[in-house]
């Protein structure tokens, strides 16, 4: 009986090609898209799940406000792990990853190779951690000085073999050192929140230890089986004030931390599960930027939502085709199908397509995946699709779809009474109204989608075009100058001579987030309390920083040469004048600590510079001030664009000359700057690609629908072009439905896109306002698409020869 289901169904798609294509080919991009999107999806999802214990892991978060400006980051002090252990029985372990100096040199052979995946770390990271060891002990790995832990990479990068335990490898640390490889780990999967390939000693970290007020350290608790951690959290506020407070008591005259609080301040520590951590977590100095939970929803969304429209397609075809095997329905009945016979068949019709599909929509993926992959920034390979939630997937999806998309074409279809359908008098009224609904839900998916993909795209242009405060056109920086120790300057100096080169300086911070940060606590008197103190970035520049960077001064004057006590004088920040409260800071002073009580340095206020956004445009400005005091981690350089080759020459033969050996790394400001957007840029090519598709699978059905409409009213056209219709009368007459349908779908996509983007868009401090004209564009394309695409099977239909119109049966 099976067989037989199975040979009909075969027949009927071989016999109407047309809409078998459509349906197939709508139901395989449909598919396609779903599995795509759901890879993604579980890629997302599946973040540092792979470590053992990863129920039990959590990091320390901080977030604080003083003064006016706040500070939320994944760090604490160097006593942070170790105390709450001591104190709390509920944490078995901790461990710290430190990783401020962001890269290391590391010598192959005669030459340096800049290494950026490098941290400074504890032994008991591998036993917090799922970090199997290929060769050594990593339990004591890193409890000596001098001793390393590598990836598999990246003992055959340097090595040639995994087994490079007892080798060394000589750093740029302290001019030279030698660290011992202790351990080979394997690499770490690419789903965790950091992909560090060398661990180096704690032990080695040029630090002033025991403080609880200074935070540097990412700390990592582990604790035991059944502890809560939410009220766990709540030890923390003892832990302030019988560890910071007694600290911040030795350079201040805070008292406590409700008085701390009271004056609308605050420090407050929290713990984030660390599977959560590349979904929910967005904070400044992350070892890797996160990804986005808004996005997984999103992506969720829209895989369903392309779903939907190819199942719509699938019973808006099928139910339009009912008319033509209504007769074959009336016979089986008359010679004796039961309607449960009826309804077998016609499911299993339903699913043989979708089985048909899946097996396309497989072979799509196959050949996509790669271009995927490179959009969204994702290694996946086709073997994803046989992972335990896939697979499933893989297996159950053809019957699911195939039951819900031919459930109402077989119940409608099996439905109908023999006699009326020999006939004649088969009325089709409701199969018309679900179409008419389901086209509505099909296109109101799509003007959404649109609506998304301008609003998107809007908003990436105006982070593009924003007056961010700094000229990041035609800047040059040459990374690691520090490696050039005294030939720093000189170097400067010989880039300066070229033609082209406009200006140049030495600096360890730049205006883009892939840069140095150091932050400190001043005041506005020498004694500081919780009214008169605040936090803010201090960067060490030279005289020429900000006409290199092209920023404008406010008030005041930049350092000069000409005045010999600027290296104690300070440049801060329009929102740093703010928060100081002077109708006129020149002049004024501001006090940090020194190294000890009493022993309060002061800076003189000698400008105001215009703010300029030095982190994401989804940060606010924040307090900065600007000290002359040499730093080279960087030289940069303005210059013009028509000279860049031949500067780019002469930087590569002068950096060989006075740094034989070592690595020169180059990049210009823009290329950071727009790296800080790539997650949303990668997001908008990702949407843009499934709306595309999403309209491309809506037409599809659309184009199949107007192809039957037109076939039913074949008659109809030719008796009205012999009474003389024109036409465009019959275009009009054959699209105008469907414009209506897509009318309402405008009307009601409009209001669910506004809300769905105005969400988004309050991930950005500094935004576009959502307008009109992106709705009215939504609208035209989707009417003009949907125009374009019923006109073709009405335009033709219009032409045909009337006198083959009315002998059509």
């Amino acid at each position: 009986m099976i067989k037989n289901y199975l040979l009909i169904a075969w027949r009927n798609l071989l016999k109407n090609k047309t809409f078998s294509i459509i349906n197939i080919t709508g139901l395989a991009i449909g598919l396609s898209c779903f599995l795509l999107i759901a890879l993604y999806v579980l890629d997302e999802l599946s973040f540092d799940k792979f470590n053992d214990k990863a129920d039990r892991i959590y990091r320390i978060n901080a977030a604080l406000r003083f003064g006016g400006a706040d500070l939320n980051f994944p760090l604490s002090s160097d006593m942070m792990g170790q105390v709450l252990k001591k104190d709390y029985p509920q944490v078995e372990d901790y461990t710290r990853i430190y990783n401020s100096n962001g890269s290391k040199l590391v010598k192959k052979g005669t030459e340096f190779i800049t290494e950026y995946n490098v941290a400074h770390a504890d032994s008991t990271l591998f036993n917090i951690f799922t970090l199997p060891a290929i060769e050594g002990d990593t339990k004591t790995a890193l409890n000596e000085p001098n001793s390393v832990v590598i990836t598999e990479k990246t003992a055959n990068k340097y090595f040639g073999t995994s087994h490079a335990v007892g080798k060394t490898l000589e750093t740029d640390d302290n001019t030279k050192t030698l660290y011992k490889v202790t351990a080979v780990i394997k690499d770490i999967p690419l789903n965790s929140h950091f992909n560090f390939d060398f661990f180096f000693s704690m032990k080695n970290v040029d630090y002033q230890w025991g403080q609880f007020t200074s935070h540097n350290f990412h700390t990592y608790l582990l604790l035991k089986k059944g502890t809560d951690y939410k009220a766990f959290e709540k030890n923390f506020d003892t832990y302030v004030d019988k560890y910071v407070i007694p600290e911040i008591k030795t350079f201040t005259q805070i008292k406590s931390m409700a008085e701390f609080k009271k004056a609308g301040n605050m420090l407050e520590y929290s713990l984030i599960p660390l599977t959560e951590i590349h979904l929910y977590s967005n904070r400044q100095y992350e070892f890797l930027p996160g990804g986005n939970i808004q996005y997984v929803y999103i992506f969720s969304a829209v895989a369903i939502f392309i779903l939907i429209i190819a199942c719509i397609n699938f019973m808006n075809l099928t139910t339009a085709r009912s008319s033509n095997r209504a007769r074959e329905v009336g016979i089986r009945k008359v010679l004796g199908t039961v309607r449960k016979d009826l309804i077998k068949q016609f499911l299993i019709e339903s699913v043989l397509m979708v089985v048909l599909s899946m097996v396309i929509a497989i072979g799509i993926c196959y050949l996509v995946l790669p271009l995927f992959n490179s959009v969204a920034d994702k290694t996946m390979t086709v073997r994803s699709l046989l992972s335990p939630i896939i697979l499933p997937l893989l297996i159950g999806l053809p019957f699911v779809v195939g039951l819900l998309a031919g459930s109402y074409p077989a119940f409608f279809l099996s439905a109908f009474k023999p006699i009326e359908v020999l006939k004649g008098k088969l009325k089709l009224g409701k199969s018309g109204s679900l179409r008419s609904v389901l086209v509505v839900v099909q296109f109101t998916t799509s003007i959404m989608l649109i609506i998304g993909t301008i609003v998107i795209y809007r908003q990436l242009h105006y982070i593009q075009t924003r007056d961010i405060g700094f000229n990041k056109d035609q800047v040059l920086i040459v990374n690691n100058v520090y490696t050039l120790n005294n030939n720093a300057v000189p170097f400067k100096q010989e880039i300066l001579k070229m033609a082209g080169v406009k200006s140049g300086t030495l600096s360890g911070y730049l205006p883009v987030s892939s840069s140095s940060r150091s932050d400190n606590v001043f005041s506005k008197s020498p004694v500081m309390d919780s009214k008169n103190g605040f936090d803010m970035q201090n960067w060490r520049i030279d005289y020429d920083y900000l006409q290199t960077f092209g920023m404008q001064l406010a008030k005041g004057r930049n350092f000069s040469k000409e005045y010999g006590s600027d290296s104690g004088a300070v440049i801060i920040n329009e929102t740093a004048a703010q928060i100081l409260g002077y109708k006129d800071p020149i002049g004024q002073k501001i006090y940090r600590s020194g190294d000890a009580p009493g022993q309060e340095i002061s800076y003189n206020i000698i400008g105001v510079v215009k703010n300029f956004n030095y982190e994401s445009l989804k940060q606010t400005v924040g307090p900065l001030g600007l000290f002359l005091h040499s730093s080279s981690g960087f030289a940069s350089f303005k210059v013009n664009a028509a000279y860049v080759p031949e500067i780019l020459k002469h930087v590569e033969s002068t950096w060989k000359a006075m740094a034989p050996g070592l690595p020169l790394k180059y990049r210009f400001l823009d290329d950071s700057f727009n790296e800080m957007y790539t997650g949303e840029q990668r997001i908008g090519k990702i949407i843009l690609i499934f709306s595309v598709l999403a309209i491309l699978i809506a037409c599809l059905g659309l184009f199949g629908l107007s192809t039957f409409i037109a076939e039913q009213r074949t008659k109809e056209i030719g008796v009205r072009k012999v009474l003389g219709a024109s036409v465009q009368g019959i275009v009009q007459l054959l699209s105008k439905e469907f414009m209506i349908l897509v009318a309402v779908a405008f009307i009601i996509a409009t209001p669910v896109a506004w809300w769905g983007m105005s969400k988004w868009l309050t991930n950005f401090v500094y935004r576009i306002n959502i307008e009109w004209w992106m709705f009215a564009l939504a609208g035209v394309l989707a009417l003009s698409i949907a125009l374009a695409t019923t006109s073709f099977q009405a335009i033709k239909a219009a032409l045909m020869n009337p006198v083959k119109s009315l002998r059509t049966e």
